[in-house]
């Protein structure tokens, strides 16, 4: 045989062998393990968008099939005995091979490595080696082989590049189980449903829509709509729902669970993906808002996705926005088998943590508590917590101090490390490198520990934070060069500690940023005691994802009474991370403009005075008219006083109550007990014989005088002090200094005449000023009074002031009525008086009977007596 021939032989035989030692790992595995033989599995989805079917071909190889996946870093097949956090952490590699990319419906065979058997394992996982994460796993001899995860379904379909819809089929049970999920942002809704066919126009109209996403505690919900028209969903004047609405709202004397067909089975959130799944019958009872569908029709089905407004005090159901310009429809037969979604949806942002932004004045609190939504899976029962947030985002800045209050445990020591595990790395990683804390670095509530860590231009992008002592409990720091603290020289926290304000004062401007801690739509911060009649500066991200800033003036509690303004902003930035909005933005202190000819030109600042601020956040903004009346979800409860050039604030009182007793008090005074003893002393001596007119004139300005010092005394010390900057206290302080003057007057009264001598000047003039100067103090006590119901109603809007001050204004004109009336009846008297009668303002005996104030009656009567005397000399 030629040699060429024996050469081209032993190739074929060698390749013949090599084809058969690996295309198929059976020829050369036995098949013993029979308990095990054909064990076929779907995975569970932990992370990665993982999905595919595990099937076991013999003692040292399995099949995956249809099998998706996000990439990670170093990947591997993972072996372990159980499926919580100690049994993973301490698994092992069951094959040589790695998962290191993406792969989309694929289908291939893996080999166990040589000292790997089945009877080792109790569970199959793809593991993520640098940061111990679990992508997924399946477990063997499991009760519920065969049992379809709730990610599975029969079929799917693409609706757009971000959106799929996943269906079983369950004619059965005469109902259809959908799947839909889409790479959106956590505050977004996910909408499919049936057109009304028979509609014209649009075939939105008439569709009956599945109306999906999560809640505000990540809840995922589910919830039956009908569209009536393309809007949002509204109560007309007759209670008629309107929109896009709930079917309950359609119906709502029906019993729920009539009216709501969609049934919620299941939903998550992994990597920024969101996922329901959900059940409806295909025939409902309700026909008046359920389309029935046909499993073996051809039918048309719509679909959105958007932003979803959350439910407030006003509209108690979720309110999906415009679709933000994704949303269809398509045919759909939901007996076909459909399979066209190839791979698994990539989002942009995977991140769904909450976001903690470091500043340099507040301290973190470091605290621990249950495991609930951990972010890298396994983890432990128990986690770390930094201002009440479990394990969030960490960030903070280069150069920049940052203070930990840590109150987690004693065995719990906080240390920030380059490794993603944490857990006294140093034992299974020699290159760990620490950059803050240690075993020093633990304490609980009663006794924390104060610790600072200042990054620096070395600290790397990324870092970790964890306990020294457990692995995993903690996640991300993110260092970034510069922020907030560093551009603005001072900060406070608002009310309820939800949004941080920074600022810088120059010559003739200020720079003003304000940060929310919460997620929301948009930030709102205004300066003014109150929402009626504030400055308010708006920041949000519009539907083109660009930051807006807006300025208005707002003089009432609805939406028509937001007025947009022109305010001469610069340096004008917004931006929304994780839902958490920050907004930024310089203007003057003086705005020089027409102070008459437009409202914000009235928007002065001065920093030697303190600033009122309060702040709003809500679901959703727009720079179109407003027609919402509850924008917001949340409002601060009162504003806070930030003194500009100290950097410090304080919490404003709410002085109502302070301000409503000492008002109370001195319409006690001033409306009720000293008019009671002006009007004693100058209509009751006519009626009564003896002095007692005069003693309770006294005593009625004495306990008038002694409440208005009371109230005044009240004032001052809620108050904290005195100023003369508005009209009330103005009036006031004149008011009390002329009923002050009565009683040192009194004390000064010249001698009372004997009886047949003229009156001397000094007690005339003596009576004169005691009786203007109490007649004066009693209309600035009025004054004071109606001023002040004015100032309060300025202070603090509320509705009831203005009729307050109506019932005020009214019961001092019955007072003048009452004192006209007197005045009518003093001057009839007085023309039906006898000689010797006359009336008396002010005296202590019966000697004082004389009206120095009417001088004109003693003259007559004098010289009616002497007529009637001249006969008799005669």
């Amino acid at each position: 045989m030629a040699p060429s021939t024996i050469f081209h032989l032993g190739l074929f035989i060698f390749t013949l062998l090599i084809h058969f030692s690996y295309s198929d790992p059976g020829l050369c595995c036995p098949r013993t393990n029979t308990s095990l033989l054909n064990f076929t599995s779907h995975f569970t989805m932990e992370q990665h968008q993982l999905r595919g079917i595990f099937s076991i071909i013999d003692d040292c190889s399995f099949r995956v099939s249809k099998f998706d996946m996000l990439a990670g870093a170093d990947v591997r097949w993972w072996g372990a005995v159980g499926v919580d956090f100690q049994n993973l952490t301490s698994g092992f590699p069951v094959s040589d091979s790695t998962l290191n990319k993406t792969y989309k419906n694929d289908t291939f065979t893996v080999r166990l490595r040589k000292n790997v058997t089945w009877d080792q394992i109790k569970l199959v996982g793809i593991w993520d080696i640098p940061t111990a994460s679990d992508f997924g796993y399946v477990l063997l001899n499991d009760s519920t082989n065969g049992a379809p995860q709730p990610t599975v379904f029969d079929n799917c379909k693409v609706l757009s590049d971000s959106y799929r819809i996943r269906w079983s089929l369950k004619e059965g049970e005469k109902e259809v189980e959908i799947g839909l999920e889409a790479a959106i942002g956590v505050e977004d809704y996910m909408a499919f449903g049936w057109a009304n066919e028979s509609a014209s126009g649009s075939l939105m109209v008439g569709g009956d829509v599945a109306i999906t996403g999560f809640d505000g505690d990540g809840v995922p919900f589910a919830h039956d709509y009908y569209i009536t028209k393309y809007s949002e969903c509204i109560i007309d004047d007759d209670g008629n729902a309107q929109g896009v609405c709930p079917d309950t709202l359609y119906k709502p004397t029906d019993p729920v669970v009539l009216v709501n067909n969609t049934k919620i089975i299941y939903g998550h959130r992994k990597d920024g993906v969101s996922f329901i799944r959900y059940s409806r019958p295909l025939q409902s009872n309700d026909s008046s808002y359920d389309q029935k569908v046909d499993p073996k029709a051809n039918m048309i089905v719509i679909w959105a996705i958007g932003l979803i407004k959350p439910p407030d005090s006003l509209r108690p159901f979720y309110l999906p926005q415009n679709h933000g310009g994704s949303y269809g429809h398509l045919t759909l037969n939901l007996s076909e088998h459909v399979n066209d979604c190839l791979g698994p949806l990539d989002a942009e942002d995977k991140e769904d943590q909450d976001l903690v932004i470091a500043d340099k004045k507040e301290p973190l609190v470091v605290s621990s508590g249950p495991a609930l939504h951990y972010p890298n899976p396994p983890n432990p029962s128990k986690v770390l917590y930094i201002n009440k947030k479990e394990a969030p985002l960490l960030r903070v800045e280069r150069g920049v101090p940052v203070k930990f209050s840590i109150q987690a445990g004693h065995n719990v020591a906080l240390y920030v490390t380059s490794d993603p595990i944490g857990g006294n790395a140093t034992l299974r990683n020699k290159s760990e490198t620490i950059y803050f804390g240690g075993p020093e670095a633990e304490g609980v509530q009663a006794s924390p520990a104060e610790l600072v860590w200042s990054p620096d231009r070395n600290t790397p992008d990324l870092v970790y934070y964890h306990s020294l002592y457990v692995p995993k409990m903690g996640w991300k720091v993110q260092v970034v060069d510069g922020g907030l603290p560093d551009m603005y020289n001072n900060s406070v926290s608002l009310d309820d500690q939800q949004v941080m304000l920074f600022w810088t004062v120059s010559e003739n401007s200020i720079s003003i940023a304000a940060r929310g801690e919460k997620k929301s739509g948009y930030l709102a911060i205004g300066f003014g005691r109150g929402m009626v009649n504030s400055y308010a500066y708006v920041g949000w991200i519009d539907d083109s994802g660009k930051g807006r800033v807006n300025t208005y003036w707002i003089d009432g509690n609805d939406a028509l009474s937001v007025h947009p303004t022109k305010e001469n902003l610069t340096y004008v930035r917004c931006k929304s991370e994780n839902g958490i909005i920050t907004l930024e933005f310089t203007r003057p202190l003086n705005p020089s403009c027409d102070r008459n000819a437009r409202h914000e030109c009235n928007n002065i600042i001065d920093p030697t005075t303190p600033l009122k601020v309060i702040w709003a956040m809500g679901a959703q903004w727009s720079d179109d008219h407003l027609s919402v009346r509850n924008m917001h979800f949340v409002t601060s409860k009162r504003p806070v006083s930030v003194l500009l050039m100290s950097g410090s604030s304080e919490a404003e009182e709410d002085l109502r109550p302070v301000l409503a007793v000492h008002g109370f008090m001195m319409f006690l005074a001033w409306g009720i007990l000293l008019p009671g003893g002006t009007l004693a002393a100058r209509y009751m001596k006519q009626h009564v014989n003896d002095d007692s007119w005069f003693r309770i004139h006294v005593y009625l300005q004495y306990s008038g005088l002694s409440i208005v010092f009371l109230g005044f005394l009240f004032a001052v010390a809620e108050l904290r002090g005195l100023t003369l900057n508005s009209v009330h206290v103005k009036f006031g302080m004149v008011a009390i200094l002329l009923a002050v003057a009565q009683p040192i007057n009194a004390y000064f009264r010249p001698k009372k005449p004997d009886g047949g001598e003229e009156t001397p000047s000094g007690r005339l003039i003596w009576v004169y000023t005691h009786v203007i100067i109490g007649r004066c103090a009693i209309v600035v006590g009025i004054a004071a009074l109606i001023s002040g119901m004015k100032h309060l109603g300025e202070r603090y809007g509320d509705e009831n002031v203005h009729g307050l001050s109506w019932a005020l204004i009214l019961w001092f004109l019955m007072g003048a009525l009452i004192v006209v009336y007197l005045e009518y009846r003093e001057m009839g008297r007085r023309r039906d008086a006898t000689p010797g009668r006359s009336s008396w303002v002010l005296g202590n005996g019966e000697d004082e009977s004389s009206d120095l104030l009417n001088q004109c009656e003693p003259a007559r009567d004098k010289e009616r007596m002497e007529v009637q005397l001249e006969p008799l000399n005669r």
